[in-house]
């Protein structure tokens, strides 16, 4: 009896707001587990015929969307028709935040003919929208919407390269010297094509600045050892 009782005890203390004494609802714990795991993103959570916002990520919705931000339970929430998630992910992505949507993994019909019709849905991320990956079944354009939403979002996010980055230096004189062996590749994700290229740059980095200027990438991927030389290099473009 003292174990379960212990047990007891501990799933009240994860289910406890700490600063504000009150216990999470069983969506808000859902919400939290999923915030845990992508930080960096502005969580869409699928909850009806709705997307709901949560915590920081309502707030940055409010702002950006212009739409209402109010204080549900334990945390400040907005929430957007599921019918306008296309119009709303690419303003997001536009303004240049990571967002990505959390999809409910079973109907409401199913769930009520099943054994836990009476348990929270079960969610998932199915998506990470960024401007390089701004493709797929949430942000495409279809017939049932009119043409004052395709107009409103159509310029938003322009296509452009996500780029990868490598570098090898080959031996230790090289790597004194700045010079490197550098690797590149290039991904359109909306039409699939796809530049790669590897060549010998010295200390400048002229050669992998003439190629990031060509590309104008909006993402660019690297590796997590980097040379000083290409570091200062991309921190410079990037800062622009």
């Amino acid at each position: 009896s003292f174990k379960s009782y212990e047990s007891t005890q501990n799933i009240s203390d994860i289910n406890l707001n700490k600063r504000t004494k009150s216990i999470y609802t069983p969506l808000e714990l859902q919400f939290i587990e999923m915030k845990k795991q992508y930080k960096d993103a502005v969580l869409c959570v699928e909850c009806g015929y709705k997307y709901r916002f949560f915590g920081e990520d309502a707030e940055i919705a409010a702002k950006e969307l212009n739409i209402y931000c109010h204080q549900d339970h334990n945390f400040m929430t907005a929430s957007i028709p599921s019918h306008r998630l296309f119009v709303h992910v690419r303003r997001l992505v536009a303004k240049g935040y990571k967002v990505g949507v959390v999809k409910q993994m079973e109907t409401a019909a199913l769930k009520a003919a099943g054994e836990n019709k009476s348990s929270l849905f079960s969610r998932k991320l199915t998506a990470l929208y960024t401007k390089s990956t701004l493709i797929g079944e949430d942000i495409l354009f279809k017939e049932i919407y009119d043409s004052a939403d395709v107009e409103e979002v159509t310029t938003d996010v322009p296509d452009n390269y996500l780029l990868c980055i490598c570098e090898n230096g080959e031996n230790l004189k090289d790597r004194k010297k700045g010079d490197t062996v550098i690797g590149i590749m290039a991904i359109q994700p909306t039409t699939g094509e796809v530049i790669f290229d590897s060549f010998r740059d010295g200390a400048s980095r002229s050669e992998l600045e003439s190629r990031i200027l060509h590309l104008q990438p909006v993402e660019i991927i690297l590796p997590s050892s980097l040379s000083d030389q290409s570091e200062k290099l991309i921190n410079s473009i990037t800062s622009m």
